[in-house]
């Protein structure tokens, strides 16, 4: 035994090695493990080991969407012993998240049991829980066993598994993927079916599309909890080089109690967020003192919904609050995207066209296996077939050798050193195809091995006429198969006209709406910086026709005259407002339903003058509420906002409280039922309002009166209304100007302004014109000069224009002059004053000269 021990082949070798050197081997060994064995998603089906190795055990235990849930313990059991030896611990988690709804944009596990929660729970033990293949899944895994993919050796050599999945269902761009390895990491984001479908079709169509065409139709990221991203550049960023961040804020809406408090209410939070952080978060802010304005803060989420109530003290304006949640707590994150993937099991970052470019790569060969794999098993079928049909025809000799061979290894020898040809058969000549019978009428044909070997095993049934017609129409349609299958492999077209097709299907099974809303942040100047800066002139028709033109075109060139603006709109439309502004500005857009919305000046289209415009119900989100008032703003600053409503209520409320620019708006005023906005201005804080009614009573105060409210707020009693009567308009005064007020049969009148003295807010008022049944109830009150012209409107749809000029001021108890003459049974319902060519001019030539005194 000595001897055996000292002899040379036991004799220790040892080497020496730099430490360094072996701590640099060792550690990328380890780290090439990590990366490609466990934390990175490959590109093809955006799985990682982990999860790729449970959907295939679920399959081997025939988990599919419509058969029974199995313990998740099982299905834990079977991935760790056949293919991921990690234990099931390890495996379990990974289980769990892909049956989460708020992880996973589309599910690939159907949970049953108690899976966690978006608070942070943790699932309940692996015992007790069951699960199933969702069918996104079964797509991913559908045709895995027709050659489309490779095959390993599991690791202990015992069977075999998937290298990567055929995954018609594009998981990695839909669902995305996060995970950590040595030295780099992944973090890629979901997005929804519907729009990856198409736009990954639109690459097919055209396979030169840039990252700016295929986010027409694949805008951005689409998370499963929703949410708001705020501004375009992360997304641009992440699909041009691969990397990006995204702001992402919570959706909440703001409602005003009867005591004048607010609550803002939030039902949705950012992606990976755990909901009791933010709640246990916001509260810690409160108590330190961080969120003074915060009385309490409640969680009433239910199984209906995400619901985080946020109590305000009284006075305190919400979007303030909501500014400081965003600061504070997990109420605004940024995702930071990172497309790293395994490309050829090589760790790298993709755009998103190449990502998209990867799948189809992926598909065109898994198409193209399947097609050689079913074309391979269409042929050896008919190589059988073949045969068996020249043996039929000559049954009655082949049964002969058959019984006169002493064994089947004879029988088998007999048969394939005997000729066979055709019989004549017209039924033969009908089914089979050209080629078969051309080829077959050639000469005597020789079996083949694996011919023989399925004419021995052929049943005595198959000697029937009826089934020798079946072997030919079987024949017939193996035939016309192999030359689709030709086609297919001949030409790249079909290929891809093939996934089109799958691309559709997978929208028609899951496609859904659009969960996370994208929108231009106050501070996200990613689009204005690639527009210049520049004055435009902006006009409104009476009919809602929004455009903007060069300031040059109203540059003053002594024109004159009294026409309308010129442009191609409608007989009975006009220009009725008209501003001076930048492309930068907004114009903050009133409804009579309370609510504002923004539009930006360069979103407006540069038209013609002559041009009638856009409908600026095309621009913005209005529904079916009216406009009534556009205001141009460059920025919310400390000016004040004065309402008006139809019941007579007023509030004056700071413009920078509507600076948290929104897609769809926000709430301007809080109306009662039966109420409505008519009225929006801009206040200096110093100014005069005059409110009018309906029935002829009117109220000069000071805006001093009201006093400032948040933005939700209902307001204050402005004019003090009897019976049926409501407010028709509010007019914020200015020195020179005369009020003009028109009643519904045509009558109407100027008054000077020193006729109306200043009260306090809320009373009754004064008479603005001495109402009866021959001049009518008052439809419009307007601040005019000699030189201006107004459009009446009839019921009867009648346009009629007048000039000012000749009508002259008059006491404010009078009945007011005939201004129209109008037919039987009209009235007047709408006026509105008209914007000239000299104003045009006018206010052009102010804004220049504006201009100059301040850079002098």
């Amino acid at each position: 035994m000595t001897d055996e021990i000292n002899r040379p082949e036991f004799e220790e070798i040892i080497e020496g090695k730099s430490i360094l050197d072996e701590m640099k081997h060792s550690y990328l060994n380890y780290s090439m493990s990590v990366i490609v064995s466990r934390a990175l998603p490959d590109v093809r089906d955006g799985l990682k080991p982990s999860q790729r190795r449970i959907l295939v055990a679920m399959n081997d235990l025939n988990l599919g969407p419509r058969g029974k849930h199995r313990k998740c313990a099982k299905i834990a059991g079977d991935t760790s012993g056949n293919y991921h030896p990690h234990g099931e611990a390890v495996v379990y988690p990974t289980l769990v998240r892909m049956g989460q709804g708020w992880s996973m944009r589309y599910m690939l596990v159907d949970p049953q049991g108690n899976f966690g929660s978006i608070d942070g729970d943790p699932p309940a033990a692996m015992r007790y829980t069951e699960a199933r293949m969702h069918a996104a899944a079964t797509d991913m895994l559908e045709d895995l066993n027709k050659e489309t993919v490779d095959f390993v050796q599991n690791y202990d050599e015992t069977r075999t598994e998937p290298v990567v999945l055929p995954s018609k269902f594009p998981n990695l761009l839909v669902n995305g993927s996060t995970g950590i390895a040595v030295g780099m990491a992944t973090n890629m984001a979901p997005h929804n079916i519907t729009e990856v479908g198409r736009a990954i079709i639109k690459l097919i169509d055209n396979p030169e599309s840039k990252i700016l065409e295929l986010m027409e139709e694949l805008p951005g990221p689409d998370f499963p909890t929703g949410g708001i991203i705020c501004g375009k550049k992360g997304i641009m960023d992440a699909y041009t080089n691969g990397r990006g961040h995204v702001r992402v804020r919570c959706r909440y809406d703001v409602e005003e109690t009867k005591t004048g408090k607010s609550k803002i209410i939030i039902t949705e939070i950012p992606y990976m967020v755990v909901k009791t952080n933010v709640v246990s978060k916001i509260a810690d802010c409160v108590h330190s003192g961080l969120l003074p304005e915060v009385a309490d803060v409640n969680d009433e989420s239910d199984r209906k919904g995400l619901r985080i109530v946020v109590d305000t003290k009284k006075d305190a304006e919400p979007e303030v609050v909501i500014n400081k949640l965003f600061k504070y707590t997990q109420l605004q994150t940024t995702f930071a995207i990172n497309n790293v993937v395994l490309v050829n099991n090589r760790p790298m970052t993709l755009n998103m066209r190449q990502l998209m470019q990867e799948y189809l790569d992926h598909r065109k060969d898994v198409i193209r296996r399947r097609t050689q794999f079913l074309l391979r098993k269409s042929r050896n079928r008919a190589h059988i077939l073949e045969g068996l049909i020249l043996a039929v025809s000559d049954i009655d000799e082949i049964i002969e050798l058959i019984k006169s061979s002493p064994d089947v290894p004879t029988a088998k020898l007999n048969l394939m050193n005997k000729p066979l040809k055709l019989v004549e058969s017209a039924t033969l000549k009908r089914l089979l195809p050209e080629d078969f019978l051309a080829e077959a009428e050639q000469g005597e044909k020789y079996l083949t091995g694996p011919q023989a070997d399925a004419i021995l095993g052929m049943q005595l049934q198959k000697l029937t006429g009826l089934e020798i017609e079946k072997l030919a129409n079987e024949y017939a349609k193996l035939a016309e198969q192999i030359k689709h299958y030709e086609k297919i492999l001949a030409d790249e077209k079909i290929v891809f006209s093939m996934i089109r097709e799958d691309l559709s299907e997978m929208v028609e099974k899951y496609g859904d709406k659009r969960r996370t809303e994208i929108t231009e942040a106050v501070e996200d100047f990613d689009i204005e910086d690639l527009i210049q800066e520049e004055k435009v002139v902006v006009t409104v028709s009476h009919e809602g026709y929004v455009k903007r033109m060069p300031i040059d075109t109203y540059r003053k060139q002594g024109r004159g005259g009294r026409g309308i603006i010129g442009s191609d709109s409608k007989d009975d439309d006009f220009i009725e407002r008209l501003f001076i502004a930048s492309t930068h500005d907004y114009l903050m857009v009133f409804t009579d339903n309370g609510r504002c919305y923004w539009l930006k000046v360069y979103q407006i289209p540069s038209l013609s003058r002559q041009s009638k415009g856009r409908s600026i119900a095309n621009l913005l989100e209005l529904g079916d509420s009216r406009i009534m008032s556009i205001i141009n703003v460059r920025e919310f600053d400390r000016r004040n906002l004065i309402f008006a409503t139809r019941k007579g209520i007023v509030k004056k409320t700071v413009l920078e409280a509507y600076g948290n620019v929104r897609a769809n708006g926000v709430n301007a005023i809080k109306l009662d039922e039966d109420d409505d906005l008519i009225s929006v201005a801009i206040t200096s804080g110093s100014d005069e309002i005059l409110l009018a009614t309906r029935s002829g009573m009117s109220i000069r105060f000071s805006e001093e009166d009201v006093r400032q409210m948040g933005r939700t707020a209902r307001g204050v009693k402005g004019i003090k209304l009897k019976g049926e009567d409501r407010v028709v308009g509010m007019i914020i005064l200015e020195a020179g100007s005369s009020i003009l007020t028109i009643c519904e049969n045509g009558f109407g009148k100027r008054t000077a302004l020193s006729e109306y003295r200043l009260q306090s807010r809320g009373g009754t008022g004064i008479i603005n014109i001495k109402q009866s049944e021959r001049n009518g109830k008052v439809v419009a009150v307007m601040a005019v000069a000699d030189e201006d012209d107004i459009m009446m409107i009839t019921r009867n749809g009648i346009i009629i224009r007048t000039g000012l000029e000749e009508v002259r001021e008059i006491g404010r108890n009078t009945a007011g002059v005939r201004l129209i003459k109008l037919g039987k049974d009209d009235q007047v319902v709408s006026t509105a004053r008209i914007v000239k060519e000299q104003e045009a001019e006018a206010e052009v030539e102010a804004a220049e000269e504006a201009e100059d005194a301040g850079e002098d």
